[in-house]
């Protein structure tokens, strides 16, 4: 694999991109599921990572970053070990998701959007998690948790930095 600032995919990647792009009309059809595949392999998306999306799929580099910019799942720049996506839509934040996201920055001592001096952990806000009956959701790494309190995100953060605590 390559890094994400000198991108180059590998031919089993090529390969799944190319059978992927064969269920389409047009290339430019396949640019999420291969946007998704591009941040798998670099970690994200970085400019360069997006002009090899592009040339791959033989698409204008405005085109992969319309979609790279417009949807929250994809990063441009690297992050933590641990994504933490806090939903701050309506629901969670009735339910508590402004305060539960001060509290996880404040102990982490960084503000949102940083990642930790160390490396390990990433907050963010995100627009809905679209489980709104769990409120509040967060996210950590793609896997959702939902009634989240202090204490949860405590433990959790406890537990990945190996001092104990149930995640």
């Amino acid at each position: 694999m390559s890094s994400a600032e000198n991108p180059i995919f590998s031919e089993a990647r090529l390969a799944e991109i190319k059978s992927v792009v064969e269920r389409y009309p047009a290339a430019q059809s396949a640019l999420l599921p291969v946007l998704h595949m591009a941040q798998e392999d670099f970690g994200y998306l970085s400019m360069p990572v997006q002009q090899l999306v592009a040339d791959t799929l033989a698409v204008r580099l405005m085109a992969v970053r319309e979609v790279v910019t417009f949807y929250t799942m994809f990063r441009e720049q690297p992050c933590g070990k641990y994504l933490m996506e806090v939903c701050t839509n309506a629901g969670c934040m009735l339910n508590g998701a402004n305060e539960l996201a001060a509290h996880v920055c404040e102990t982490l001592g960084i503000n949102m959007g940083e990642t930790t001096p160390d490396g390990l952990f990433t907050v963010t806000e995100v627009e809905c998690a679209g489980a709104c009956a769990g409120a509040p959701v967060v996210q950590i790494n793609n896997e959702y948790h939902e009634k989240v309190d202090a204490a949860h995100m405590d433990a959790f953060i406890a537990d990945a930095r190996g001092q104990g605590g149930a995640a």
